[in-house]
This record gives structure tokens, sequence and C-alpha cells, in this order.
């Protein structure tokens, strides 16, 4: 399926290119008589506001992912997808006031950082090579697999075209700026995300009520498929596995959420380059309340694209265009590149552009953060620990285009996939919970150790694996279980913090580590702002889930 762009489609996406790039290179630029350093590159000299964060984290988090994937699974799942999103509103506030903190007030460039300090070197190293790979493996090449599968869906542009153009667009300002210009143009990405999102969602609503609009195309859709408004699956529902019920609320979402939002570098790099902790703070809060209107941007168009799908009625208002490439449940993910071809010219631009924003901002953080940690936690430990600051930034750079390259040699290599959004996650979720457990029990049990850590992330792989073989077919067997691949997770960080706590004890004795964090009562105290942001945060939360739960 290709779709119909007119001229002011192409005028507002290469508007959109040419402003993207022209601030990206202007926040670049080096001030007269002064060498861009490693503070300036890598944490944007410690100077972003707290709106540029909140924004700066959304842009970083929605990519190819939630339009792509997470529509998919809206489509193949029902609006119980969106818990990865309100659930991640609630984690944002517990990092704000209960990481952030910490990690500030050590001064921190990168994540493996924080492990040497609490832990050693040896780990630290272990885990920044292991992020590196997940960085350029994994989720580089998702977001760019995603992308491009969009603009083959949207556009008929070939995956490798599209894998290229994507990595060319994203290397432009940010291998150059760092980390300035990335956050700075995720202001303007964040804008052009929602306000695009959201006229998918209009119209599409519109679309499925006849033309009747939102309020009557919210009331149809519930009408059509009120089980897929279902936030609380049961056992009967054939998504359970993927969302285990009141697991999403008390299990291993919150492992999930806290290793992404909380020891994310790509995620967490742009709190640390606030003015302050109470400025992080408070973007840590504006991102929450951005994280709360996702769902009604990625998740609804997907339901709604099912329920048109679905309706012979409405394929036959929305005439011939309608059956190009309708996609099924064997093929979710294309459900909201599908819609798109609905949009009257002009908007599809916007559309357009909010996607290509959604991917590029994600690609242009994670380089920032896979370069952050080579340059900080490799190249200045091992290779050159006298760099200066011209070559550690010329090295920044270098090695972002690196993973780049081997990014896009992997990301068609993808293909194939279903709800990809879905599948990240069950992969990423075999080494999530071990590091949860390091960093939790690193930074809240003083008597943690360097040996329990390194022996508890080791095993928290076994331990993870046993599940997981469990669930693809060996549940007959006595020895194994089959449970969902949250549950799993949830088991998994706890039997993990399990061993640590026990190898600590018999290593000191009961006595505390000499590395372990002094906490204070201070130390956690937030302003009201913060306070009142996130009580109101948590209230809206809880009226949505109230309103859907069964």
């Amino acid at each position: 399926m290709t779709s119909s762009f007119g001229f002011w489609d192409y005028f507002i996406f290469i508007s959109y290119a040419c402003l993207i790039l022209g601030v990206g290179l202007y926040v670049s630029r080096d001030k007269k008589g002064h060498q861009k350093n490693a503070e300036d590159y890598f944490l944007a000299g410690k100077s972003l506001p707290w709106w540029a964060i909140g924004a700066s984290l959304i842009a970083a988090n929605i990519s190819a992912e939630q339009f792509i994937g997470m529509s998919g699974s809206g489509f193949a799942v029902g609006l119980a997808i969106a818990s990865y999103e309100w659930m991640a509103a609630v984690t944002l506030l517990i990092v704000g006031k209960f990481f952030l903190p910490i990690f500030i007030d050590k001064g921190l460039y990168t994540i493996p950082e924080f492990v040497e300090k609490r832990y050693s070197t040896n780990l630290k190293t272990i885990l920044a090579v292991f992020w590196i790979a997940l960085y350029v493996f994994v989720n580089l090449a998702s977001v760019l697999y995603l992308g491009a599968l969009a603009l083959e869906t949207i556009m008929g542009i070939p995956m490798v075209y599209g894998v290229i153009g994507l990595s060319l667009f994203a290397a432009a300002y940010s291998l150059y700026g760092g980390l300035s210009a990335v956050a700075w143009t995720d202001v303007i990405q964040v804008v052009f995300l929602v306000i695009g999102g959201l006229i998918t969602s209009y119209l599409a609503l519109d679309a499925v009520s006849g033309g009747q609009g939102i309020f009557n195309g919210m009331k149809t859709i519930y009408e059509a498929v009120p089980e897929k408004f279902v936030m609380i699956l049961d056992k009967s529902n054939p998504e359970y596995n993927n969302l285990p019920g009141l697991g999403v609320l008390v299990g291993g979402l919150w492992v999930a959420n806290l290793y992404y939002w909380g020891f994310n570098q790509y995620i967490i790099q742009r709190t640390l380059a606030a003015k302050s902790l109470r400025e992080s703070q408070k973007g840590i809060v504006f991102a929450a309340f951005l994280k709360i209107i996702i769902p009604f941007i990625v998740v609804i168009p997907g339901i709604a694209a099912y329920v048109m799908v679905n309706d012979p009625g409405t394929m036959d208002r929305l005439g011939d265009l309608a059956m190009n490439n309708v996609p099924s449940l064997a093929q979710a993910d294309k459900a909201y590149p599908w819609l798109l071809q609905f949009l009257p010219v002009g908007l599809k631009g916007v559309a357009f552009a909010a996607l290509a924003a959604a991917v590029v901002s994600s690609l242009a953080s994670m380089l920032n953060s896979t370069s952050t940690i080579f340059t900080m936690d490799i190249y200045r430990q091992y290779i050159n620990k006298n760099a200066t600051d011209k070559s550690t930034v010329n090295v920044g750079r270098l090695s972002a285009a690196v993973a780049l390259i081997i990014a896009s040699i992997t990301a068609p290599l993808l293909g194939g996939i279903d709800q990809a959004f879905q599948f990240i996650q069950e992969y990423t979720g075999l080494v999530s919970p071990g590091i949860l457990a390091v960093f939790v029990m690193g930074l809240f049990w003083k008597k943690s150790t360097n040996r329990a850590a390194i022996l508890g992330a080791l095993t928290s792989i076994p331990i993870a694996l046993y599940f997981k073989v469990g669930q693809n077919g060996w549940s007959e067997n006595p020895f194994f279980v089959d449970i969902p691949f949250l549950d799993q997770m949830g088991y998994t960080t706890l039997l993990t913090m399990g061993v640590i706590a026990l190898v600590s004890l018999s290593q000191n004795k009961g006595q505390e580590d000499p590395k372990g964090i002094p906490l204070t009562k201070e130390l956690f105290k937030t302003s009201p702002k913060f306070n009142i942001g996130a009580f109101a945060a948590l209230i809206i939360i809880a009226v949505i889930y109230a309103l859907f739960w069964n």
C-alpha cells in the first residue's frame, strides 16, 4: 500500500525536516573561543530547564515502538496495552523522588558510572558492554526497522532505503551536537508527535462513527468491541500471557518500568543534564502528564482500526482505499500506517512528520547515550585515560556513527516480527530483572557487596531462561512452569535479590559495605510543586483504571 501525498503533505514534511536540522545545527555550534567538552556534549552543559527535560524524556521514549508497535497491540489486544504507559507515569514519579536525588548527588554522566562508585570497575565494564550491545542490536535496530516499515507501508519506500534515510536524518544533527542538539530538537519533536497523533486519533474516530465526531467515535468503538476496553485481563483472554491480569499492577510490569525509566542511559541522561535536582524533578512530573495522554494517540487508533476492518459498513463507506493492504490480527503492526491513508491532504504530512519525529528523536537519543557509555566507561577507562576534551568529543561522534552503521545493517533482519512492541519487552525482560535487582539493592541496602552483585547479575540469566523454557512448551515437564513473561520478570527479580542478599550476608557477616550509600530524609525531600503535580497525576491514573477495570 502506498499513500497519496499531495503538495502540502510534502511541504509540511520537508518544512519539519528543515526545522529540526536547522535547530539541531544551531544549538550545536561552538561558542566563540570555547571548545566543546564532555559535559557540553554528553550532558548539554547541565543547562536544561524542566520543560525541555520533560519533552525530551517523552520524545526519547515514544518511537516507532509506540506509534507502530503499540498501535498494533491496541489492534490485537485493546486498551490493556496502555498499562505500559499509565504505569510508566507512576514509575516516573518514583524515579524522580527516590532515584534522581542519588544520581545527581553523585554527579553521574552514565548509569554504569554509578555501578563503579557503588560496586566496582569490573561490574561497571560488564554492564557497559551489555548496554552498548543491547542499544545497538535491539533498541536502535528495532526503531530503524519499525520506522522503515512505516515508510514502506505508507509511501512504498523499500525497507533498505527507509533505514538509510532515517539513519542519515538522525545522524545529521545528533552526531555533531550531542545531547544539547538532541534535547532541544526533542521539544519540537514532541509538538509534532502530540499534534500529529491527536489528528490521527480524531480522524480515525470520526471515520468509524460516519463523520459524527470524536465522542460518537469513542462510543461506537466501545459499543462495538467492549472487550478491548478491559484494562485487567482474565485468564480466558487469549492475550493474558502478555498482560497477566493484576500482574500489570503489582507484578513484573514494575520491573520493566523501573528498569527502563530508572536505569536506562538514553532515558535518564537528560535528567542528569538538568540545571538542578528541583528542575529535573519538575521535568519528571511534566513527562508523567504527557505519558497519561500517549495511549489516546497510539492505542485508541489501533482499536479504531480494528473496528473499521471488521465492520463491513465502515469499509464500504471508506471505499476502495480501505481495501488496500487491510491489516489482520497476524499483521497488527500495519494498523497505524493503514490508518494514515484516510487523512486528507496536508494532514497526512503532519501525521507523517509526527511518526518521523518519534523515530528520529529516539534514534538520536539512543545514539548519544550509546556513545556516552562507550566514551566515558570504555574509552576513557581503558584506552585513553588522559583524553583531551577534543578527543573525547570526537570519539563520542565516531562511536555513535559506528553504532548507527551496525544497527542499520541489523534492522532489515528483524522482518517478520509481529507485535514488535511485545517482542522488545519480552526480549529485554530476560536481562532487566537482574540489572534492576543489582541497582535497587545497591541504592537502598548498604550491606550489598560487589561479589554479591556480580553473582546476582550472572544468576539472573539462568533463572530467567528457566522460566522462559517453561513458557516455550516444556511446561508438561514437572520441573518447569508456564507463567506469563511479566510474572517471570517479577519472580526473577525477587530471586535475584535473594541471591544478592544471601551472598552479601555470608560475605560481610551482616556488616555494611564500605561503598553503601548513606540515605537521609533530606536527600528525598521534594518541593510542593512536585508533590502537588505527582498527586494530581496519580488521581487521574486511578480514575482511568476505575473506569476501565473490566
